[in-house]
């Protein structure tokens, strides 16, 4: 039979039953990759029960460092009866199927073109453990030694691991240990090992961590100020506070007092949450507060007085599969229309697209410089895949010299000094307008916030073209503010080529590599990764350079492109739309599929099939 032969360059699926405790071990066979030096990717599929249904655990190695979702598995390791049939039918042709064969697989679910490797998991722990928890926890750790000999994973750095993982609970490094050994005895006792597909020790690592996104974010939130988090617990969001919590705790504590310089509040709701961060923000603090789809619904309202009135805000989205709960555990880019135009009436929202770990930590702490000195709200649009998947990244740079931008603030010197203060007055021409802090002067400087019309000194008004005068304004700031967001990286093809490409976010890895495997097949195509909304001038030209422009996004709707059509005023036949919204990370090969039969229906070259063994790296 034929089989894929690879040495570091495979992707590996997992699946479990929820609430056995498979995700540890799962992630400790992506750490011991990672810290062999072989680049990794794990993404973890799970449902939104807390126990006893389908989850998956799926891990992409490349060590030419793509590290999107590649699509197709090239080994499935079950021990779901559940999902079996599944899990047998997504291995690749030459692939491997390892499941426990403590009882026969069902014949119906045999493929002739998929190598079959049976290990006796639950006889082995019944012989070994009595605990019947101890037989499924540890049911995981064998399998994980039992992978270890079919790849020729470095042992020692499976114990290693091990006992960091249990640092200061020595009494379960020997046990887990132990359950390694077993299933790495066992298999190289029954199976040639290594198999077809193996991993050497490499060098592609470098300086590189494993962070999840929902971690960076609360750390940037550190680094970029913030004080005070107020926040509705809701997946997959949730995160983000706990690791503010846990950096502020090191941080904004005063060594001397031990006094507590932050405050996180758990709200009864998302929109008493919001508020509660709007009000902190309009006191001087630099507050945020976290959510998903759900609760930027309930949060709208809210969005639209910050807006309006010009608060300083951040809120950090980690957006998951809507509409109303939806797969509430499952990925999706689905709120970009939704915070763009948050809240009723004209109100237009900037957006921040982070891709990596580290745009997380880089955004997170520049949201609040954004919000101050632009006085609106600043929505970073990570989401699940990004916010809760480890995801490899550049250390993080923290400079103990950063300064904040504080954005325009009257002092009460410049009252003093006899200035014109007007709330809403233009002073500068670039229609950002000068604020005070609460407090600032004993008789100057106040002014009443409110959500309703008033005129450029915030007094109370319903003349229509003193409104309209307002929002005018509001409209020449969000030209300025196109100035001060993240520009878009623009990625030339290096060829001359009427098509481009435009993704976002979490879309990145996948789509550069589909890019990679379209040159292949000689179709060469400009990318561009839009970092932020509003979108400026060099997004509207590299659209105008090309005929057709492919936009890549995880949602059904082509939000993205809807965005661009509507604030560029480009017609359908100019952009075209790369979707998908199954709850899982888009993959380089639905990618590449989706434009080459668009491309093939324009009579472009054709495209061959490749092979198992593809020198581009793609099997297909």
């Amino acid at each position: 039979m034929k089989r894929i032969e690879s040495v570091n360059d495979f992707v590996i699926k997992f699946a479990n039953v929820n609430g056995t405790g498979s995700a540890s071990a799962n992630n400790l066979f992506a750490k011991a990759l990672f810290r062999m030096g072989i680049p990794v990717s794990p993404k973890n599929i799970f449902p939104s029960n807390i126990q006893g249904l389908p989850t998956w655990y799926e891990v992409r190695v490349n060590d030419k460092g793509y590290l999107g979702r590649r699509g197709g598995v090239d080994i499935a390791l079950s021990v779901n009866p559940q999902s079996m049939a599944q899990d047998i039918q997504e291995v690749e042709a030459g692939g491997y199927f390892v499941y426990d064969n403590t009882k026969p697989l069902d014949l119906r679910l045999l493929r002739d073109d998929v190598n079959i490797i049976g290990i006796p998991l639950t006889t082995i722990c019944n012989q070994e453990y009595s605990d019947p928890r101890q037989r499924q926890l540890f049911k995981n750790v064998i399998y994980v030694g039992a992978l270890a000999a079919l790849l020729d994973m470095d042992f020692k750095v499976l114990t290693s691991l091990v006992e960091d993982q249990f640092k200061g609970k020595e009494k379960l490094v020997l046990p887990n240990i132990h359950a390694l050994e077993l299933g790495h005895q066992w298999t190289r006792n029954n199976y040639e090992c290594p198999i077809g597909i193996r991993v050497e020790t490499s060098d592609k690592v470098g300086d590189k961590i494993l962070l999840d996104g929902n971690t960076a974010l609360g750390l940037g939130a550190v680094y970029g100020g913030a004080t005070v988090a107020a926040w509705y617990p809701i997946t997959p969001s949730t995160s983000v506070v706990d690791a503010f919590d846990k950096y502020v705790k090191r941080m904004r504590i005063d060594p001397g007092t031990g006094r507590k310089n932050y405050a996180i509040v758990q709200a009864e709701d998302e929109l008493a949450a919001i508020g509660m961060a709007i009000g902190a923000a309009w006191n001087g603090a630099r507050a945020f507060t976290a959510t998903s789809g759900p609760g930027v619904s309930l949060m709208s309202e809210f969005l639209g007085l910050a807006y309006f009135a010009e608060i300083p805000t951040v809120l950090f989205n980690v957006q998951r599969a809507g509409p109303s709960t939806g797969m509430p555990t499952r990925t999706q880019q689905s709120d970009v229309l939704s915070c763009a135009y948050a809240s009723h009436g004209d109100t237009k929202q900037v957006l921040l697209f982070p891709s990596t770990p580290g745009e997380c930590f880089d955004f997170g702490a520049q949201a609040f410089d954004l919000a101050e000195r632009l006085q609106t709200p600043i929505i970073v649009m990570s989401d699940l895949d990004l916010g809760m998947n480890d995801n490899m990244s550049p250390p993080l740079e923290w400079d103990d010299e950063r300064t904040y931008d504080r954005g325009k603030v009257v002092t009460a010197q410049d009252l003093e000094n006899g200035m014109d203060f007007g709330r809403y007055l233009d002073v500068d021409g670039d229609a950002i307008c000068y604020r005070t802090y609460p407090g600032t002067h004993a008789t100057k400087g106040a002014f009443f916030t409110r959500g309703t019309s008033r005129n450029e000194y915030a007094v109370y008004t319903e003349k229509g073209e003193e409104y309209e005068q307002n929002m005018l304004r509001l409209l020449r700031k969000w030209e300025t503010i196109k100035d001060y967001v993240p520009q878009p990286e623009i990625n030339p093809c290096g060829k001359e080529t009427r098509f481009g490409v435009i993704y976002f976010g979490t879309s990145e890895e996948s789509s550069r590599e589909a890019l990679d495997y379209l040159s292949h097949d000689g179709i060469h195509m400009d990318a561009m990764r839009v970092r932020s909304f509003p979108f400026n001038s060099a997004v509207k030209d590299f659209i105008e350079a090309h005929e057709e422009v492919f936009v890549i996004e995880q949602n059904r709707d082509a939000q993205l492109r809807t965005l661009l059509m509507a604030e560029f005023e480009f017609g359908p036949d100019k952009l075209k739309s790369v979707l998908c919204f199954d709850g899982t990370p888009i993959s380089a090969r639905n990618i590449r599929k989706q434009i080459r039969t668009h491309l093939n229906g324009d009579n472009v070259k054709p495209i061959h099939q490749r092979t198992v063994a593809s020198a581009a790296g793609e099997k297909s």
